[in-house]
This record gives C-alpha cells, structure tokens and sequence, in this order.
C-alpha cells in the first residue's frame, strides 16, 4: 500500500512566490543576524510551502499566506536560538561548579582521549584540546579560534559528542562506564608504555 502525497503548491502559485524571492528574503533579513541566515529560512519555508501547499484556501492570496509562512519560520529561528542558548547557559554553569579529577584519573583519560582525537575533524580536536585538555574558559578559546562565543559553544558541544562517539568506537563500554578493566587499544597501549 503506498502513502498518499500531500497536497502540493501548483506551478504557477509556486512560479509567483519565486518572482517575489527579493521582497521575501529582504523581509526576513530584517529580523535575523545575517543574510545567510536569511537565505537558509528563506530556502525551508520554500520547502514547507511545496510540501504544505494544500494549506492555502483558494481565496487567499498566495503572497499573504507565504508572509505567514515566513513569520513562522523566523518565530521558530528564534525558539530554536532560545533553546541552544539555554543549553550553553546549563552547560556554562555546570562548568563553574565541576571538580577538578585526580591526577590518575586524568592521566587514565587523556591517555584514552588522544588516542582517539587523531581520528576527530581538526576544528573538533582543536576545541577539545583547547577547552578539556589545556582547561581554557570558553571565551579564551573563541579569541583564539577566532569565532564568537556562541558559535564556541557551540562547535565544544558538538566536538564532544563526536569523542564520546570515538571513545565508543575505540574503548566499547568504558566509553560509557569509565575505564575500569579497560581492554581497548588505549589500555593495551598504556600497559605496553608502562612495562618499557
């Protein structure tokens, strides 16, 4: 049984919203930080309108009811903005209250982190060398990488997510539990320096 497609913008409807891509884009500009910003809400409400076309009434302008689209998509910009700065902000204040590790228990995992920060995109590794291993603030790290502080935040947070997903790879469960009894090639590494 095949799934029913949903109503689609006709041609001409979906033609006469191209023709006014100008107004549309300098409408949106004005509301969010940068043009490509702009461009990229622009390009998912062009999307969201052929794939929600039945939406519009046949008396209603198509123009009116793209404006609508469009306000909706920067209403959502903003939401999405909202939620991610609250994050960093949860994020930023757990910082201030973690303890500092052991000295075994730091060496333990930055012997396991090395290992597997070879395999991170560079900018990936950058971040976590420069904020987990070296111990800079954030804003420390965003002047030398030359980013804003968000976009920082944003790249240390997603740069984790890549390690943990590494450490999975390399170390099985202790990435998850901590190396305790550690048979991954880290560990195996570790016991072969330690014996020389």
């Amino acid at each position: 049984m095949t799934k029913a497609l949903a109503p689609t913008v006709p041609t001409e409807v979906l033609h006469r919203l191209m023709e006014h891509r100008a107004q549309f884009l300098a409408f949106i500009q004005r509301r969010v930080e940068s043009r490509e910003m702009a461009e990229d809400i622009l390009q998912a409400a062009f999307v969201r309108a052929v794939e929600h076309g039945g939406e519009l009434r046949e008396d209603e302008s198509a123009i009116a009811w793209f404006y609508r689209v469009l306000r909706n998509a920067v209403i959502d910009h903003y939401r999405h903005q909202a939620v991610k700065n609250r994050a960093l902000e949860t994020w930023a204040s757990e910082m201030q209250t973690q303890t500092e590790p052991d000295t075994l228990t730091k060496n333990t995992i930055c012997c396991c982190i090395q290992q597997v920060m070879d395999d991170l995109k560079p900018e990936y590794r950058q971040a976590i060398q420069a904020v987990e291993l070296e111990e800079n603030s954030l804003h420390e790290f965003a002047q030398k990488a030359g980013i804003s502080d968000s976009n920082a935040g944003v790249r240390i947070y997603r740069a984790r997510l890549a390690l943990r997903k590494q450490v999975t790879l390399t170390c099985g469960a202790c990435g998850d539990h901590g190396c305790i009894d550690c048979t991954c090639k880290a560990d195996s590494y570790r016991s072969s320096t330690a014996l020389q």
